[in-house]
Parts: structure tokens; sequence; C-alpha cells
């Protein structure tokens, strides 16, 4: 995996473990890697895997089973899918609306490119 600067490394670990997710390798209940072993994986220390699986904890996109590991939660990937559509929404698109539009581009153009 490679790390961009602009972004925490623990932030960039839990969104490539959750295209996972979404892209149907983990489904619901499925055990996800140890800490140890995405650690070992990545070449990064386990304390930056932990701090993304609690991120993941908090986001409910991963569950915690005591003695057990790290689970996928109940519909995470539905969680992971509208969370990344509500940022493409209100993040992404108004950048590419003004993009667009400083290149004169219009929606029209966009539909007969398909």
């Amino acid at each position: 995996m490679d790390f961009k600067k602009q972004k925490p490394i623990y932030l960039q670990i839990a969104e490539s473990l959750c295209q996972r997710v979404a892209a149907g390798e983990w489904k619901s209940g499925e055990r996800v890697p140890a800490v140890r072993e995405v650690a070992v994986s990545l070449g990064v220390n386990p304390n930056t895997v932990m701090r993304s699986y609690d991120y993941l904890c908090s986001a409910e996109i991963i569950e915690p089973r005591r003695g057990l590991g790290y689970f996928v939660a109940d519909d995470a990937a539905g969680k992971i899918l509208r969370e990344q559509r509500r940022l493409f929404l209100e993040e992404e698109w108004p950048e590419v609306l003004q993009r667009m539009h400083m290149l004169g581009i219009s929606l029209s153009e966009l539909k007969d490119t398909e």
C-alpha cells in the first residue's frame, strides 16, 4: 500500500479496509485480519492499525468480539456506500460541477459520452 502524505496513515488503512468490505471481499459477520497481521503486511506499527480498527468500530463498520478478534458488522457495506455517496455529493460533485462550468461542459454533453 502506498501511503499519501496528505492524510493520516490510520485513515488510509481504514479506507482500504472499507473498500474491501464494500467490494464484498469481506461479508457481514466475517472475521477481518488481526491487527498484527495487517501491521506486518503493511509494514506499519500495530498501534497505527489499532487506531484504524478503533475508528472503524466507532463508525460501526467492524465490531470486536472478546477473545475472537474483529468482525464485519451487520450492514457494514451499506453504511460504507451511504457514507461514500454522501461524501461524493457534498464534497466531490460540487468541485466537478465547478470544473465543468469552467470548461464549458454541459450535463447533456456528459450524457452523450456514455
